[in-house]
């Protein structure tokens, strides 16, 4: 009998570590362009920004911009908003494109943990 009753409070316990143990966040969709940190602070990719970079379109800038120290962000402008990228790789392919990022939000640091990035519209 003391060994049912041992056994019993063992299940009881690791079934409570099973239900207590995080559940996956689902992931989400998040729309907007693939831009650096610098100019996505302004709001757009603008002439003066080509000048300092010494470019003429969107890609080369924000490639310039990352290059000299800037992060790949993506920029909703409908939401005039700045999401961090965790991955800094997959977004350079992207530079300067309208995007749909798929992952999880991290909303205390403001940061999408990327887990695919295709063209978007």
């Amino acid at each position: 009998m003391q060994r049912f009753v041992l056994s019993f409070a063992a299940l009881l316990v690791v079934a409570s570590f099973s239900l207590a143990a995080p559940k996956p966040h689902k992931g989400k969709t998040f729309s907007g362009e693939i831009m650096d940190s610098q100019c996505a602070m302004m709001g757009s990719h603008d002439p003066a920004g080509y000048k300092m970079t010494k470019t003429d379109n969107p890609k080369d800038c924000t490639l310039a911009c990352v290059k000299m120290g800037g992060k790949f962000v993506l920029y909703d402008s409908a939401k005039k908003t700045t999401y961090a990228l965790d991955d800094q790789e997959k977004p350079k392919e992207f530079a300067g494109q309208k995007v749909k990022v798929s992952g999880t939000y991290d909303k205390a640091s403001k940061t999408i943990h990327v887990e695919s990035i295709e063209a978007g519209s």
